[in-house]
């Protein structure tokens, strides 16, 4: 018998729809046909550098391809997702005593968490929704980490899902005040969910949780990816005509810029600042997951990581076939791996994700048993 461990016993990951190709992404999302002429003009000329560069093939959409109708919401597809991952853990619904929801951002009420409660059918439990970007499911998950190491709960349900598409139709753009940096995310992000249960164990078995890890650094960094929401509900009229739910992201020399410091990337140095504070012990390292949306991102970043004595073979990525999630990207890929992949006594998996609205990092390691 050992002290109380943290086991990960069940994953669940949807992906709405049949995948769609790079090329019929527009007749998903809309064509921009009303964007500023020099906005078309270099939207025109980038569109085809962009699957090069992004290296993927399909998409998901929880968009009806005759119809352009949304078929599936936040709720819906983070149901599906717990759904099988409570079903492969071997727990009924009514086991889960504490569910952790984290999502890039939110504004409906009641929250999420308390609508998959509902939608699973479970009367009574803890619930928390967290909104941070593309660390919201990574502090979901270190939130229910910490609960049940704690002995607050037993078992915990860990989900994120992502409609990214919902901000990307062209019926969602003010589309004459369109800018490059607002139309740069539109091949980046798709839709999905992914879901993770964990328990509460005294044995040493199975896939466990080492540690969870979460910082910002951008407090003398300006905002990379935003929109121009005030802290307060507007008119959506006035929202609308404004622009001001427009996403922007940096890109090219402004984001490099403030993603790179003289002595290395942000991501290289948040990910040494947390296997320092843990000791993680790298040497059975078999998969290395990153939450970025470009493959192009991802082998830079691999490159820096070496020196840290992380293999380039061991990064792990499904992206280029089913497009970027977004934060449930963490749980649907650690689905994969469960799912497709074989481990061994002492494999270690090490995830981490720098997003880059405000420069949150976070992370966590996970050691199989």
């Amino acid at each position: 018998m050992i002290d109380r461990e943290v086991q990960i016993i069940g994953t669940g990951s949807y992906l709405p729809g049949s995948p769609v190709a790079f090329e019929d992404a527009d007749t998903y999302l809309g064509e921009i046909t009303d964007a500023p002429a020099s906005v078309m003009k270099w939207f025109a000329r980038i569109k085809p550098l962009m699957r090069e560069m992004l290296d993927i093939n399909y998409y998901h959409y929880a968009i009806d391809p005759n119809t352009r109708q949304f078929i599936e919401d936040n709720v819906s597809m983070s149901i599906k997702a717990a759904t099988k991952a409570i079903e492969m853990s071997g727990l009924k619904n009514s086991d889960i005593q504490f569910i952790a929801y984290g999502s890039a951002h939110q504004h409906q009420m009641p929250t999420a968490s308390v609508r998959i409660q509902e939608g699973l059918g479970i009367e009574a439990c803890g619930e928390i929704s967290i909104h941070a970007n593309c660390t919201s499911a990574y502090k979901a998950f270190l939130v229910a980490y910490d609960f049940i190491k704690s002995g607050r709960y037993d078992t915990a349900l860990v989900i994120s899902s992502g409609i990214s598409s919902s901000e990307l139709i062209a019926e969602y753009y003010n589309q004459p005040l369109l800018k490059k940096e607002e139309l740069f995310l539109r091949y980046f992000l798709c839709d999905g969910a992914g879901a993770v249960v964990l328990k509460a164990t005294d044995i040493r078995k199975g896939l466990l949780v080492e540690n969870a890890y979460i910082e910002s650094i951008g407090g003398k960094k300006p905002a990379a990816m935003l929109n121009q929401r005030p802290a307060y509900w507007q008119n959506p009229k006035l929202e609308f005509e404004s622009g001001s739910h427009h996403i922007a992201q940096m890109f090219n020399e402004q984001l490099r810029t403030h993603f790179h410091d003289e002595d290395g990337s942000v991501f290289y140095k948040g990910l040494k600042r947390m296997i320092e504070k843990y000791q993680i012990d790298l040497s059975q390292l078999k998969y290395f997951q990153v939450n970025f949306p470009s493959k192009h991102i991802s082998e830079l970043i691999i490159e820096e990581c070496e020196s840290l004595g992380i293999p380039k073979e061991t990064l792990y990525s499904k992206m280029s076939d089913m497009g970027y999630v977004g934060p449930p990207m963490v749980f649907i890929c650690l689905d994969k791996i469960l799912r497709e992949e074989k481990l061994q006594t002492n494999d270690l998996i090490l995830s981490f994700v720098t997003e880059v609205s405000k420069f949150m990092q976070a992370g966590f390691s996970l050691r199989y048993y």
